[in-house]
């Protein structure tokens, strides 16, 4: 069995496939797709000029279509990777929760434990599902602020509202 150029597109879009499983963002899969169709493309017998430009648009066409339909399908959904710390949080309310193994207190962002402060009096220990609300980070620690319920005990009996 002789080696052709086509093996070599096989091979690198096998180990572009495989690379892809390293880094989740899909630009590597559209690559091993399109190396696997230039080697299809090779197999017909065109050049070396011929087999980069089909590797070219097969890469133009793929890359979009891989990172805009199929890596939406497997991140989950809600989750923006990579903003957790670049203040998007600030003023959610999160619910705080002990961690097993060492019982600290924290809160979750984006699915990570951060290990928290309270502002006003600088505790750090808080009962497990205590609201807080999320002010900034200060290195890995979560600087939070205690919830203040709304004060809905001040309605008065002339309300309009009716309860069932």
């Amino acid at each position: 069995m002789d080696w052709s150029p086509a093996y070599s597109w096989l091979v690198l879009a096998l180990l572009l496939s495989l690379a892809e499983l390293t880094s989740g963002a899909m630009v590597l899969l559209a690559l091993g797709i399109a190396a696997a169709l230039t080697a299809a493309v090779t197999a017909l017998g065109l050049t070396l000029p011929w087999q980069l430009l089909s590797m070219a648009i097969f890469t133009g066409l793929l890359l979009p279509i891989c990172i805009m339909v199929i890596r939406p399908r497997f991140s989950p959904r809600g989750v923006a990777y990579g903003t957790t710390g670049t203040g998007v949080e600030k003023g959610n309310r999160y619910t705080t929760l002990r961690r097993d193994f060492d019982d600290a207190t924290g809160i979750k962002v984006n699915g990570d434990f951060y290990r928290l402060r309270v502002l006003e009096s600088g505790e750090t220990e808080l009962p497990s599902g205590t609201l807080v609300i999320f002010k900034r980070f200060e290195g890995t620690t979560a600087l939070v602020a205690l919830h203040q319920p709304d004060d809905t005990a001040s309605q008065d009996d002339n309300s309009q509202r009716k309860e069932p």
